[in-house]
């Protein structure tokens, strides 16, 4: 294969069809250098919604529009070759009704070339979910910790103790039956998370759930310690990069004030070196 050739990345029947198999592999990315160290490494890649925290200093994920998911979509996919984009369908954008949930999923997929879209909601949802796939909507639900509802939910609490779980469970079922293909659980406790796992017959992808389910997704920028504000419990940094940033910055400031950068090597003669002469 050439170095240009493009590998056929994963669709959303290859990824339904892991179920039970070897975990799946996902991180969030936002911009093409992100997606391109992780291309290789996931079987697909989720273009969140979290990128108004992460990247835009928003306090939720309720004031992500359209056009940024877009605008990060298509950054991502210029940054992977092997790997399926999946992307998040922002706040307001399908909780209306049926119709308008599929011209905003049709817009996203036809501008960010992703292979299916994700949504937050179970029962509620399953309609909406329904009518996308019926249509050629791929979708990924997400149920748990919806973080599009975190006022109705009071906070990022676990979500599915107690007389919690039924509902939980309920979700899980409904966005099976629904046609997702699969469904991230995100902060559910770890037996639910199991049993969801063992009871619908697509992948669960884990975030705060548990190893046992069939694949599981962070945060890039939590992972590699980017992102530093908070660190979630389920969150294991893998790296400390924000830290060693700060630290880069600080020596390069130093290096201005002291005139010490640009140094020699970084600056440009006021006259071209001679070639010398022809042989």
């Amino acid at each position: 294969m050439s170095a240009t050739a493009r590998k056929t990345a994963p669709n959303a029947e290859d990824i339904r069809t892991r179920k039970g198999s070897t975990p799946l592999v996902s991180l969030t990315a936002y911009t093409t250098p992100m997606a391109r160290l992780m291309d290789d490494h996931c079987d697909f890649v989720l273009v969140g919604d979290s990128v108004g925290m992460v990247l835009h200093g928003l306090e939720s994920t309720l004031g992500v529009t359209m056009e940024m998911m877009i605008l990060h979509g298509q950054a991502v996919a210029r940054g992977l070759n092997s790997a399926m984009m999946v992307i998040d369908m922002p706040f307001a954008s399908y909780e209306h009704d049926p119709t308008h949930a599929f011209k905003n999923a049709a817009r996203l997929m036809a501008e960010t070339g992703a292979g299916a879209v994700k949504l937050e909601g179970g029962v509620e949802m399953a309609e909406t979910i329904r009518f996308l796939v019926k249509r050629g909507i791929p979708v990924m639900a997400h149920i748990g910790l919806t973080p599009q509802s975190i006022n109705t939910l009071g906070g990022y609490k676990v979500q599915g103790r107690d007389e919690q779980a039924k509902a939980v469970l309920a979700d899980a079922h409904a966005v099976a039956e629904a046609g997702a293909f699969s469904v991230v659980l995100e902060k559910v406790p770890q037996g639910l998370a199991d049993q969801i796992t063992a009871e619908v017959a697509i992948p669960t992808i884990g975030i705060g759930a548990s190893a046992g389910c069939d694949g599981q997704i962070l945060v890039v920028d939590d992972m590699v310690g980017f992102f530093t504000a908070f660190k979630p419990k389920f969150v294991k940094r893998y790296a400390e990069l924000g830290p060693q940033a700060e630290a880069a910055i600080a020596e390069y400031a130093a290096d201005v004030r002291a005139r010490t950068f640009p140094a020699d090597e970084h600056v440009f003669a006021d006259q071209a070196p001679s070639k010398g002469p022809k042989a």
